[in-house]
């Protein structure tokens, strides 16, 4: 597969009529001085001597660019709080991984909120993937401040198995559900990464011991694209058929409402608005509440 035609493709898509105006006021924004930014559970950027008239063109540039799924991220006075309250997820993963010095990699990663969590390991490369020109205006909005050395592909997972260079570590958090062959993008997650690699992976999941996966109907907590919802055993019984020699299972968690939830940055319904109003333990369609299981699997 010839990846610069790809690129060369999807690059296309930043003039598209509905994105355009996000690459126009990316491009309008100064170039700042004396900017400080501080990682912990958001990504904290301070810009020192910030006029109101900058401040405001900052805000009505991130107004613009809405729905913000992940984050949260901080702009001096402007807070992005994003409808995920991903530091939960990122803060349960850290302990499991050390990036320093590694070739990483974060497929399907939205607006790069965990790319630059990373930063603060030290990793050797940080490359995303995601096919969204929403989500890489997103990331080129706050990388305008940071002016990180992360590389944000406009790929799919698809097109991991075929990239440039191997990865030490490869991160796929909420990806797998929406894929029709999840073993098939298992292996080109196997394929992309080093001798000794590691992937850290979470997906929905189904209670039980039986290695069986939920297939929906229609929907999955109003979600169209979801196609299997596996029990952990049968999750670890995909990773094994594709290569992965040892699976980890790091944490099982429900999906709470301090972590999915409606806010002033997405304008649209979230996790409350998916499960039944009268059970909670089930989604609005009767199937099991959104849970995940997070693992590590091992080339």
């Amino acid at each position: 597969m010839n990846l610069d035609n790809v690129r060369e493709e999807r690059q296309k898509w930043l003039s598209w009529k509905n994105i355009r105006p996000y690459q126009e006021a990316i491009s309008a924004l100064p170039d700042y001085l004396n900017v400080e930014l501080s990682l912990g559970d958001r990504v904290n950027i301070q810009i020192e001597d910030l006029s109101h008239e900058e401040a405001e063109q900052i805000k009505q540039t991130a107004l613009l660019m809405k729905p913000w799924r992940k984050g949260p991220f901080q702009i001096n006075d402007l807070f992005i709080d994003s409808e995920w309250q991903s530091q939960i997820k990122y803060n349960l993963l850290e302990p499991h991984f050390d990036l320093k010095g590694k070739t990483v990699g974060d497929i399907g990663c939205n607006n790069g909120y965990y790319l630059f969590r990373m930063l603060s390991q030290e990793p050797k490369k940080l490359i995303g993937f995601d096919p969204s020109a929403i989500y890489y205006s997103q990331f080129q909005f706050i990388n305008h401040f940071i002016k990180s050395d992360i590389v944000y592909e406009l790929l799919g997972v698809e097109h991991v198995e075929f990239y440039e260079q191997k990865f030490d570590t490869l991160f796929c958090l909420g990806v797998l559900y929406h894929r029709s062959d999840p073993v098939m993008m298992l292996k080109s997650l196997f394929k992309g990464l080093n001798k000794d690699g590691e992937l850290i992976l979470d997906t929905f999941m189904i209670d039980g011991e039986d290695e069986i996966c939920l297939t929906p109907k229609d929907r999955y907590s109003k979600i169209p694209n979801i196609y299997f919802v596996p029990t952990v055993n049968a999750l670890k019984n995909w990773c094994h058929r594709v290569g992965f020699k040892r699976v980890e299972v790091l944490e099982i968690m429900k999906t709470e409402l301090n972590e999915q939830r409606k806010t002033e940055w997405i304008d649209t319904q979230s996790l409350e608005d998916f499960l039944d109003p009268n059970n909670p333990e089930k989604t609005i369609e009767g199937y099991p509440a959104p849970k995940r299981v997070y693992i590590k699997a091992i080339k």
